[in-house]
């Protein structure tokens, strides 16, 4: 008799704390993901992984749990190209969240432009080795000149190895730039190791944007992540206007077990220690890139970040 191979388990807390800090209003987790359920949202056939379920419904009980009432989903590889397990959990928010696509360089403008309209601002592209082939950077920067014309943006999440050899293309860009997870770095290297110098070089071009996120992944000690803090405390304090902090739920391809969400909340206290530093970290700062429709919350974060000049 053949053994059918063991199904997935969750790869989310099944139970997170109830966060010590309370964020500031309007807060928003920048950076995480929905999976399937594959009954309604099948897995793409060329995935390069297979996650358990991790449902819309359960993303929004985590965000009321944690304070949470903006959003970015970015669309998860195992879904593919078909973005519509994303598109279809942004809808259910009412404005409230938005979306970052997975699409070839070759997507037609009609469909860039319906997927704006349905509240995605950027095309992800991934230089991860356990995530398949990499698309050309050069081909991404072509479309990026098409991304210009409505506004979006480029998310580039690379292993941290490939941050100084991508860096003299990536100037080229004609639109912001996000680098995902703090560039992927290893927290046990310290902050002096090239990758992280590499990281803050490019940083000091206003057109690149980093989040804050991962603290789980560049630790090498486990929770709290305490190793971690140190690199996303310097980003925050030297590109304060261009930092976004997310929860990477439901924290796929993480070894070590889930990770507890709420703890990862309160590593913000360290991360961003005033009150100034994490209303431009949550609030301000994903307001104006992801351009939320609000337009009374808009004026005032841009109001803030004038104040903070």
């Amino acid at each position: 008799m053949t053994r059918q191979p063991a199904a997935p388990q969750p790869s989310f807390h099944p139970s997170p704390s109830a966060p010590r800090l309370a964020l500031p209003a309007g807060a928003c987790d920048a950076h995480c993901h929905v999976f399937g359920p594959q009954a309604r949202y099948p897995f793409a056939a060329d995935r390069s992984y297979t996650p358990a379920d991790a449902p819309r419904e359960a993303l929004f009980a985590l965000h009321e749990r944690l304070g949470i009432g903006r959003c970015v989903i970015v669309q998860a590889g195992c879904h593919g190209y078909d973005n519509t397990v994303t598109a279809d959990a942004i809808a259910a928010k009412h404005g409230n969240y938005r979306g970052i696509a997975l699409l070839p360089t070759s997507v037609p403008d009609a469909e860039l432009r319906r997927l704006d309209a349905a509240g995605f601002r950027g095309v992800r592209f991934n230089y991860m080795s356990h995530l398949g082939a990499a698309t050309p950077v050069e081909d991404v920067l072509a479309l990026g000149e098409r991304l210009a014309e409505i506004g979006w943006h480029l998310q580039i999440h690379c292993e941290p190895g490939l941050i100084a050899g991508l860096t003299p293309v990536l100037r080229n860009t004609p639109v912001p730039v996000v680098i995902d997870h703090m560039g992927r770095i290893d927290a046990s290297l310290g902050l002096d190791q090239p990758a992280f110098q590499a990281l803050c070089e490019l940083l000091r071009d206003p057109r690149f944007w980093v989040k804050v996120s991962g603290s789980e992944r560049a630790s090498r000690q486990g929770p709290p992540w305490s190793d971690a803090v140190p690199f996303a405390r310097r980003l925050v304090a030297e590109f304060g206007d261009r930092v976004l902090w997310g929860t990477d739920w439901p924290h796929p391809n993480l070894a070590g077990g889930p990770p507890d969400d709420g703890l990862l909340v309160d590593l913000l206290e360290s991360i961003a220690p005033t009150a100034s530093e994490r209303q431009a970290l949550v609030v301000d700062n994903p307001l104006r890139l992801y351009r939320f429709s609000d337009p009374d919350a808009l004026a005032a974060a841009s109001g803030h970040r004038a104040e903070q000049r």
